[in-house]
């Protein structure tokens, strides 16, 4: 894979941000190229067969779960994450079922679990994360508590990188190349605690009957708005160094992961940064010196092909838009005229009255802090839901299950 070079990056502590790069090439071969980086096929699979590609999933069809599988390169781990309806149609089962035939097809590996099973809260629960169960004790609804439980298992399997597919993602390519990008811009960042970000290519909508391909986001433009008016309150000069605050796709090394406390629902992606800012960043003191001394490079990457999801409303998306002005309104580190200039945007929005103060989101301790070993064993005990599909032993070769005991690392 061929990438354009990154020339100029923003600081912020030991965070450094690189401005947006380009795929040029999804098969570059060897040859050099003026303002280009190429990434080997070798490398891109060293990556690869280090990484867990975790999808949340959510009562979506059969065909397109199909199709997320078959883009996901054959070394990653297959992590599925659902919270689809489990009555009157198990749609779970749906989903379950065809991870495995996907594996027995495919011979490979994957981990299913259902986010609102029982056993599954009680063994996050048991391990050290209470807070993640809501008044029923079950775990609450929310995209950022399903990609939680994904780290969480990533995490007992011993491998090095985590990435996040969303699985309403009609265009297996596009998958692909996500995961792909993953590998090319972990292998670039050559640090222990790196971040990539994807910042898609186009997102095609239906116009008067014909396509139009829109280069921005309806949520993300406010977002990414609003994280680089951060920055430029600290630095005095203005910047659109942030161009994925609402990065659904992206992946990171597991090192960096289980540092991170990820907010609920949407808040989850856009928070990373805050969280990234608030430890990293220099202006709180920090209690990681290893990280600070090391810095954390976070590489954006647009994609070349475009991105065909399910489209979800407009409600849906001014959910997504509030939520990220509410983590940064209530960062710690975000300066007092970034604070009043988000409650005076909310209000002309409608989402806010007159003297009211944004609501605070969710934000949960770090999966570094969970007993993985107590983990896995209230997991294998008590959860119904929780899977390993391997396609080797289902063809009757010798089994190698994702997780067991001699995966998990003692940390």
């Amino acid at each position: 894979m061929r990438l354009a070079d990154s020339f100029r990056s923003e600081r912020f502590g030991a965070v450094r941000i690189h401005e947006l790069q380009r795929v040029i090439e999804l098969d570059s071969g060897l040859s050099a190229g003026a303002g280009s980086r190429v990434v080997p096929a070798e490398a891109l699979h060293a990556v690869e067969s280090q990484m867990v590609i975790v999808v949340p999933c959510m009562n979506e069809t059969r065909t397109v779960i199909e199709g997320v599988l078959s883009g996901i390169p054959h070394d990653c781990l297959i992590v599925l994450v659902s919270n689809s309806d489990r009555a009157p149609v198990d749609r779970y089962e749906i989903e379950a079922q065809t991870v495995e035939q996907f594996c027995r097809l495919a011979g490979r590996s994957a981990i299913t679990v259902h986010q609102k099973d029982p056993g599954v809260a009680a063994a996050m629960k048991a391990a050290g994360l209470p807070e993640l169960l809501d008044d029923d004790g079950l775990i609450r609804n929310g995209k950022g508590e399903a990609m939680l439980l994904g780290m969480a298992l990533a995490a007992m399997t011993g491998r090095r990188y985590i990435g996040y597919v969303d699985a309403d993602n009609y265009v297996p390519g596009s998958v692909h190349e996500y995961c792909k990008v993953y590998a090319a811009g972990l292998h670039l960042a050559d640090s222990p605690y790196s971040m990539v970000r994807i910042s898609w290519h186009s997102k095609p909508k239906l116009r008067d009957n014909r396509l139009f391909f829109s280069r921005k986001g309806r949520s993300s433009q406010i977002t990414n708005e609003w994280l680089n008016r951060f920055l430029a309150e600290y630095s005095d000069f203005g910047t659109e160094v942030i161009a994925t605050g609402n990065a659904g796709e992206h992946a990171m090394t597991l090192d960096l992961g289980l540092k991170l406390r990820l907010a609920g629902g949407f808040a989850v992606e856009p928070y990373e940064f805050m969280d990234l800012f608030e430890q990293f960043g220099g202006v709180l003191e920090s209690t990681d010196p290893e990280v600070m001394a090391s810095s954390v490079p976070v590489l954006q990457i647009e994609t070349r092909n475009p991105h065909f999801h399910d489209n979800k409303g407009e409600e849906h998306v001014q959910g997504m838009r509030m939520q990220a002005l509410n983590v940064l309104y209530h960062s710690p580190v975000t300066l007092p005229a970034v604070r009043q200039a988000i409650v005076e945007f909310m209000v002309e929005q409608g989402a806010l009255e007159v003297g009211q103060e944004p609501p605070r989101e969710r934000v949960y301790p770090p999966v570094g802090t969970l007993d993985l070993d107590l983990l896995y064993d209230a997991l294998d005990a008590e959860a119904l839901s929780f899977r390993q599909p391997d396609g080797l032993a289902l063809a009757g070769q010798p089994p190698a299950p994702p997780i067991n005991r001699a995966t998990i690392p003692t940390r």
